[in-house]
């Protein structure tokens, strides 16, 4: 059951959150934290500590081995499989890997408010809107599979934003990419933000990244956050020894 939006505070709160794979591996462990509207949240840590994994979670691609999670003001456990598309449906998660469709960037980006059934003026409006937002308005008519690396992923975020997602995740969208390309991928995260109002949940093992884009910063190690703030704090007074060990440089994972 919904609860009333002036009675949520967090469009995300998650309560002891654990994944179990095969009844033995714990991937993560007691994860509990809350997301703000508007907020850009960024979880770093190494790679396969169970970042991807936490995204899928609240992608509802999954479901927890243990703990809820509540989606603006929604509880996500007793939702019935069609009930929990329609509350994907409101997010928007572009993974580390893109696969764009073997058509036009227009027709790529148009693609989720088709299949929405949203009007043909509307497509083309919500379409605009989207290409201008990555800087890539002048491409539409390119045929996606001409795009460099780092166009890929900006159409990949525009995909997405055409529907305007309440929450976008976004999973080491700059792992493969140059500093130019990073550069502008991180512009067109506080620009979604600033524009839509997004929220934004950031998965990525750059902690100067997260330093840059971060309100709120977690510290994913061995499936547990083991430290949670600002990122300026976060990082230049970590209060967990492994932290201060990850940020050295020094963490042997």
């Amino acid at each position: 059951m919904a609860i009333p939006a002036a009675e949520w505070t967090s469009i995300l709160d998650i309560k002891d959150f654990s994944k179990t794979f095969d009844g033995t591996t714990n991937v993560l462990e007691n994860i509990s934290f809350q997301v703000s509207k508007g907020e850009i949240f960024v979880i770093i840590g190494p790679s396969g500590v169970g970042k991807t994994t936490l995204l899928r979670l609240i992608n509802l691609l999954e479901f927890p081995s243990a703990g809820s999670l509540m989606i603006k003001g929604i509880d996500t456990t007793p939702l019935t499989q069609k009930q929990r598309l329609e509350l994907r449906r409101k997010q928007g998660m572009v993974f580390q890997s893109t696969i764009l469709f073997n058509e036009s960037v227009y027709a790529n980006v148009a693609y989720g408010l088709k299949i929405r059934e949203v009007p043909k003026n509307e497509i083309d409006e919500k379409v605009s809107k989207a290409l201008k937002v990555v800087g890539l308005e002048d491409l539409k008519y390119r045929h996606a599979k001409t795009l460099s690396g780092g166009e890929t992923q900006r159409i990949a975020i525009a995909r997405v934003l055409a529907y305007e997602p309440d929450l976008l995740l976004l999973d080491e969208l700059t792992a493969n990419l140059d500093p130019s390309n990073t550069a502008k991928i991180e512009k067109v995260v506080k620009d979604v933000r600033d524009t839509f109002g997004t929220t934004i949940l950031v998965a990525t093992h750059n902690m100067f990244q997260a330093k840059r884009i971060a309100d709120h910063v977690a510290v994913l190690f061995n499936g547990r956050f083991i430290e949670v703030g600002n990122p300026q704090i976060v990082f230049e007074h970590p209060q967990n020894p492994l932290t201060k060990s990850f940020i050295n440089g020094e963490l042997i994972y």
